[in-house]
């Protein structure tokens, strides 16, 4: 369990920074009230984490999905928010949280808040609990991504409760159970994000993006994966390259993979990557566990070989054209050879847009007026895809990587940077009640 202890010695340094930082800033009375109930937010927000973290919910583990998501339920619906569960079962995952809070303001302005449930870490993992490291550190699977960022929507949500700040702006609260592993069909996983979107005004994400508090996700890179299957004709080695042979299904391959490189690396924010090749006279591959086996002779001409890759692009038009440009290589077979790349649905691109644009200013006002650094505009290859891809084609603005700070993820090194707890918990409130007075 969390130390108690520590808290003081955090809090005290949380004090003294904002003490600093918030001398002769431009805040109004409601957004200073803000700052002094995030300080006071922090032990409880720790709490939180901690309960989370310590339950194993990796996208399989159904039934810890779920525990989290009772968790966040019972967090959001003593805050007022109307909450419900919606299965997953349709997708084989636990589901998904939505949460609800409609404002009585007529034409009031809609916001999406999205975070998710589950993390990459299996049941049977070894590295399951929470540890605080330091008083400004802490440990455990999905305490960044992104335990510790649903815990700054909802410290967030409950401040701005506290303060009866919520009443001119409508809110859905999104943490959907299968992030890091989505269910299929993408049509029936995704479909919840899709809706909210379609309702709200502005989708706000709570990943932490690429780790840095400087820098927002105005911009994510979509995820498609992809298959290359090869054959060739089988023979002796003796007779490779002449008339009646050809070539085989490994050079084949080596041909496609060299072609997508030397015609496609250039190409900015782009990203093409073959992430596992087997091939010989006989292969066998297993798509749920990402592994297969070979069987092959240095003395026979390989028959058969599969490639599986990713290819990721910052805008539906790059994407196309990427993909273009590899079924046009794929199709240039070599003698006796032949190909196919088959392209499954993935995430699409969140586009760079004036709207987002607009919206990180906004942050970075937000952000500035606290007395801490500008908010910038983050490089998106320095991120992986979200689930706010899904929802970004759907809304006037969109932004991401509000959550908390850390390194490490998806590995047994994950860390959160608890110096940014505090920090995104006053940014999202005063973000969110700014945006509140707008419309």
């Amino acid at each position: 369990m969390f130390k108690i202890k520590k808290i003081p010695t955090l809090l005290f340094l949380a004090t003294s920074f904002i003490a600093n930082t918030h001398a002769n800033t431009k805040l109004d009375h409601n957004e200073k009230n803000i700052v002094k109930q995030a300080e006071l937010a922090i032990p409880q927000a720790l709490k939180e984490i901690e309960q989370a973290v310590n339950i194993n919910s990796g996208s399989m583990n159904i039934e810890g999905v779920k525990q989290v998501g009772e968790l966040a339920k019972q967090q959001l619906s003593d805050i007022g928010f109307d909450v419900q569960w919606l299965d997953g079962s349709e997708f084989n995952r636990a589901g998904h949280i939505l949460a609800t809070h409609n404002s009585k303001k007529p034409n009031a302005l809609k916001v999406l808040m999205i975070g998710h449930l589950d993390t990459v870490f299996a049941k049977n993992d070894d590295f399951q609990k929470f540890k605080m490291l330091s008083d400004t550190q802490a440990a455990g699977p999905g305490v960044a991504d992104m335990k510790g960022g649903n815990t700054i929507i909802i410290s967030a949500m409950r401040i701005l409760k506290k303060l009866n700040l919520l009443d001119n702006i409508s809110i859905k609260v999104l943490l959907t159970g299968d992030e890091e592993s989505s269910g299929r069909p993408l049509s029936l996983s995704k479909k919840a994000i899709v809706d909210a979107a379609i309702w709200a005004d502005i989708a706000l994400g709570f990943e932490n993006g690429d780790n840095n508090i400087n820098t927002g996700m105005a911009a994510r890179r979509g995820y498609t994966g992809w298959t290359l299957n090869v054959a060739g004709k089988p023979a002796h080695s003796s007779q490779i390259f002449n008339e009646e042979i050809g070539y085989g299904s490994i050079y084949e391959t080596a041909r496609i993979l060299e072609a997508f490189r030397t015609q496609l690396e250039q190409e900015e924010n782009l990203t093409f990557n073959p992430g596992i090749i087997i091939g010989g006279t006989n292969i066998d591959y297993d798509n749920s566990k990402s592994s297969g086996s070979a069987f092959g002779k240095s003395n026979v001409i390989a028959q058969t070989t599969k490639v599986r890759g990713d290819l990721r692009a910052l805008s539906n038009k790059q994407l196309k054209q990427a993909k273009q440009t590899m079924q046009n290589i794929v199709k240039n077979n070599l003698n006796h050879t032949s190909a196919e790349l088959i392209f499954e649905a993935g995430y699409p691109p969140m586009a760079l847009t004036q709207g987002n644009l607009d919206l990180l200013a906004q942050y970075s006002q937000v952000s500035q007026n606290l007395g801490y650094n500008p908010v910038k505009p983050a490089n998106p290859r320095k991120a992986g895809a979200a689930d706010i891809s899904f929802a970004a084609e759907h809304v006037d603005m969109a932004l991401d990587g509000l959550g908390l700070m850390g390194s490490g993820a998806h590995t047994k090194n994950e860390i959160a940077d608890l110096t940014t707890l505090n920090k995104n918990i006053e940014k999202t409130a005063i973000l969110i009640y700014r945006l509140s007075q707008q419309k």
